[in-house]
């Protein structure tokens, strides 16, 4: 096992894959911090390039069982290191992981008859892209897209907003919407008759007054401008979430949350 005693390149790079998006996607990996993500990481089967080890303490029975299953590259670090790179001031972690990322390929996502995804156009807070892979993962979904400029589902904020379930549900960006409609297009070829539904408070119909018990691609929009013009005359419906109080709005991660259990519960009702 390497020691690293200083911030040398090799820390540096790590630093870089935390706070530079464009450096994290030119190395096409990441650092995952925490004992959830790095444990569902490992579970569905992320590449886990390089372990980073505190070498000031004894490891937990959880590090030494990552450690074993994946038997790859490790660095020692120091405590003071370790914690620069863990994300929490007042703490350090014993075990970080950079993990490989997988293509953005829409084929990642599997399409059925109980078919439900996200596609998130434009999000600009990474802290909503975690939140809503972690609805998916709670409800069953299938896969979140996000589309055009947008916040990053790799950066550090969103994987713990996710609390690991960005590494349990796939997760692709896009740079457009023009490529998610021509898998769509591709889907209802092959006779899976997904539904575009987009969310709006003015939308036509009310949530619980639509069937969402068919395969249902959601459309969240952005968080100030909600979705754009061409997603609008994308989508097969407009539904709105009934607001009873002062809010006239939810935000995008808590409305997209309160779409997906309407659809599980009109499934688990069916």
């Amino acid at each position: 096992m390497q020691r690293v005693t200083s911030r040398n390149a090799a820390f540096q790079q790590w630093q870089a894959l935390l706070t530079n998006r464009t450096k994290r996607h030119r190395a096409g990996e990441l650092v995952v911090q925490g004992v959830r993500p790095i444990t569902l990481a490992v579970e569905h089967g992320w590449t886990v390039r390089t372990w980073l080890v505190d070498a000031d303490r004894s490891l937990s029975a959880w590090a030494h069982a990552m450690l074993d299953r994946v038997r790859t590259r490790r660095y020692a670090l120091s405590t003071e290191l370790m914690r620069e790179l863990g994300g929490k001031e007042d703490e350090a972690p014993e075990l970080l992981a950079v993990v490989g990322m997988p293509p953005d390929d829409l084929g990642r996502i599997t399409v059925d008859d109980a078919f439900l995804g996200v596609v998130l156009d434009r999000p600009n807070n990474p802290g909503n892209v975690g939140t809503v892979a972690r609805s998916l993962d709670a409800f069953g979904g299938a896969g979140l897209v996000v589309a055009g400029h947008a916040a990053d589902p790799y950066d550090p904020r969103a994987v713990r907003a996710s609390t690991g379930s960005i590494f349990s549900v796939p997760a692709v960006r896009v740079p457009s919407g023009r490529e998610v409609l021509d898998w769509v297009a591709a889907q209802r070829d092959a006779g899976r008759p997904l539904t575009l539904v987009g969310t709006d408070e003015h939308g036509d119909v009310e949530l619980a007054d639509h069937d969402l018990t068919g395969p249902t691609l959601l459309l969240v929009g952005n968080e100030t401008t909600g979705l754009s013009a061409a997603w609008r005359e994308a989508c097969d419906v407009m539904v709105s979430i009934p607001m009873l109080g002062a809010a006239s709005s939810l935000n995008a991660a808590s409305a997209t949350t309160v779409v997906l259990y309407e659809a599980v519960r009109q499934r688990r009702r069916g």
